[in-house]
């Protein structure tokens, strides 16, 4: 192998550059990996525009991209080589394993946790990347390589529905019909919810939405979502948007659930009472934890459609196209293949 390989880098705020820069070094319990599949996230349109998320701000040239697939090329002193040329999924994040959240099964919450293509930590958007060995997940030969790098997202709909307790004839709201929006919707279908209700301003991604798995849509200019009486067991934003937020909330049973995924205002008003009198369950999540097992299950028997959701490819030389392609209404996924 050479020592360098192509990267798109983030330069600063709104410049994207493709550059030579080193393959990274593998540590002796880590795989690296050939990226062939990068799905383009929210996040990484944020960094590109903003130049942060938060308190994770972007202050050095840092790789973008955390939704990735690819082959196994070389392996660490303590990796098996047989596990050279495994079609793998990659759960793109390192947790140190010894912190109270770590042992306590959460290490999504560990403090010390390195996630791809968050600052300072590079990304995917590139021709290798390494990973501990035990964050590579093979999968089966009949799952495309896209399907495997969409299992990022297919994990937050897996957390997400978890937070919101899914089940068999379950009633759910979604807010937000985006790519994550309609993951978290086949999740739903998948654990058994017999009522899906979703909710968006733009009448294609409503359209999206019946077409993977939601039993109703509603335009929330045209409808009230709060005052419909639709008592549901969870209510799952997926939107970040304030007005969805607050109108979800209302729209859920006594002792219900509502999960916050979008990503929106620091600050947004609640409606106290509200869930104080019906003892509603109000959850946030941050990523996802013992999911990638899961997510390849649903993925590979089909009871969750990731290729389908796949509208867009481009090479390493147009990440900026298909950060671009992410915030059209018409895109679900746009992917990035470094071997282009």
């Amino acid at each position: 192998m050479n020592d360098t390989m192509r990267a798109s880098v983030l330069i600063e705020k709104g410049r994207i550059e493709l550059e030579t820069v080193p393959v990274p070094q593998v540590d002796r319990d880590q795989v690296l990996v050939e990226i062939a599949a990068v799905g383009v996230c929210g996040s990484d349109v944020h960094y590109f525009h903003e130049g942060r998320i938060g308190d994770f701000v972007v202050t050095a040239p840092m790789i973008l991209g955390h939704e990735a697939s690819g082959t196994i090329v070389a392996v660490g002193s303590e990796v098996s080589p047989d596990r050279i040329g495994e079609r793998v999924a990659i759960e793109p994040q390192r947790a140190c394993r010894v912190c109270e959240q770590c042992k306590h099964g959460r290490y999504n919450l560990c403090p010390f946790i390195e996630f791809y293509a968050t600052p300072p930590i590079d990304g995917a958007f590139a021709q290798f990347q390494a990973i501990q060995a035990d964050y590579a997940f093979p999968i089966p030969h009949s799952m495309s390589l896209e399907a495997a790098a969409l299992c990022e997202p297919l994990s937050v709909g897996i957390w997400s529905n978890q937070k919101a307790g899914t089940g068999p004839g379950s009633r759910i709201l979604i807010t937000g019909a985006g790519p994550i929006g309609i993951v978290i919707a086949q999740v739903a279908k998948a654990f058994g919810a017999t009522e899906i209700i979703v909710s968006d301003l733009a009448a294609e991604r409503r359209a999206v939405a019946l077409r993977f798995g939601a039993t109703r849509v509603i335009d929330p200019l045209a409808e009230d979502v709060g005052t419909l009486g639709l008592e549901v067991d969870a209510f799952i934003d997926a939107s970040g948007a304030a007005p969805a937020v607050r109108s979800g909330i209302l729209a859920v049973k006594p002792a219900g659930r509502i999960v916050l995924v979008g990503m929106g205002a620091d600050d947004v008003s609640l409606p106290v009472s509200r869930i104080q009198g019906r003892e509603l369950i109000l959850t946030g999540v941050f990523r996802y934890a013992n999911t990638w097992p899961l997510a390849i299950e649903l993925a590979s028997s089909g009871r969750v459609d990731l290729d389908s959701l796949v509208t867009g490819r481009f090479g390493l030389s147009d990440v900026e196209g298909a950060l671009a392609a992410a915030g059209n209404p018409a895109t679900l996924k746009a992917i990035v293949e470094p071997g282009k």
